[in-house]
């Protein structure tokens, strides 16, 4: 399997419908950036969905790893899931099952992936693959999920264990094999496989030897993502000295500072949101915390939360200064390698 046939799996998900509200979405985008006046039609392209902020890791730069959340941990109830589906069934070009936490620990997280599976919507979730048994593995192929992003960030036991604290590398590639063996063994044309690494110091001199690992598991590529560091001004252990793998970069005296230029303007903020276990929608994934909360999905229709006035806000906001919102400060959006 490769690229190609990931990107036909998604064609296959377009309508004329979804392509039109797409139009709306763009459209409403490129003339607010242009007129600097928030304007908005059309429903998100993308949304993600948290199954729960659980997880069995203690990865260090991770409020669910780090256990530091200031809002409730618990697991995303089916009817929360399902009436918000129904909504946006129409309109969605891509569903991502992960916000913060361990996926795979929710019961019914398959279930969800086959529920949107079913209704026409491409899929994607983030695993730390320690919980891929060989039924599992199945389920998965069966469910029809269409991506399965695993995260790797070392190809020793000694070197994965100083991020993914408490894992064991072991079982992420015994769960990679019997995930990529059932997709084999069903015929099956999905998942779309990549191992992701998480580029950081302890990890840069493996970068090599992760593209060979996948070859040899016939993973179907490979992504190196940079380090989001929370409190980088003075610099962390963490940050790569490889220049090309790094958000940031170290001034004349001394202090770090962010690579991205804080335009004022936001992409996400037009296309996409993400919906927590408990229902409320956050304006991206920097808000891991949902403190900037825009809606709860358990008490209004989402759609109507989507086009309200404190949405509309939000989005002003972001046009006349992005650097006065807190959750911003820290941005670092498109700071993704491929392969």
């Amino acid at each position: 399997m490769n690229a190609l046939q990931d990107a036909l799996t998604f064609a296959r998900t377009l309508t004329p419908r979804k392509l039109r509200n797409a139009a709306q979405v763009l459209g409403s985008y490129y003339y607010s950036r242009a007129s600097g006046k928030a304007s908005h039609s059309g429903l998100p392209l993308s949304l993600s969905f948290e199954p729960t902020t659980s997880c069995n890791l203690r990865c260090p730069e991770c409020p669910s790893g780090l256990r530091s959340f200031s809002r409730p941990t618990g697991m995303l109830q089916q009817e929360v899931y399902q009436k918000v589906i129904d909504e946006l069934q129409h309109s969605l070009l891509y569903l991502l099952l992960y916000f913060q936490g361990e996926p795979y620990l929710h019961p019914q997280f398959l279930d969800m992936v086959q529920y949107a599976h079913q209704r026409g919507l491409y899929t994607a979730t983030s695993t730390n693959a320690h919980y891929l048994s060989d039924a599992r593995a199945r389920q998965t192929v069966e469910s029809g999920l269409s991506r399965l992003i695993i995260s790797l960030d070392g190809t020793t036991q000694e070197v994965y264990q100083q991020y993914r604290i408490g894992g064991k590398l072991e079982k992420v590639l015994e769960g990679t094999r019997r995930l990529l063996h059932w997709r084999r063994e069903l015929k099956s044309k999905t998942p779309y496989v990549v191992f992701q690494f998480l580029v950081v110091k302890p990890n840069e001199h493996q970068i090599g030897e992760a593209r060979t690992l996948a070859r040899q598991l016939g993973v179907d590529g490979v992504w190196f993502k940079t380090a989001q560091i929370y409190d980088y001004e003075k610099g962390s252990d963490l940050i790569p000295t490889l220049d090309r793998y790094s958000r940031y970069r170290q001034e004349a005296d001394g202090r770090w500072s962010i690579k991205n230029k804080l335009l004022d303007h936001c992409w996400k903020m037009w296309h996409s949101c993400v919906l927590t276990w408990d229902g409320k929608v956050v304006p991206c994934c920097f808000d891991k915390d949902a403190r900037y909360r825009l809606g709860d999905t358990q008490q209004a229709p989402f759609k109507e939360i989507w086009q309200s006035r404190e949405y509309q806000e939000f989005r002003s906001l972001i046009l006349k200064g992005r650097d006065q919102i807190e959750m911003c400060r820290n941005c670092t959006e498109g700071t993704q390698v491929w392969g």
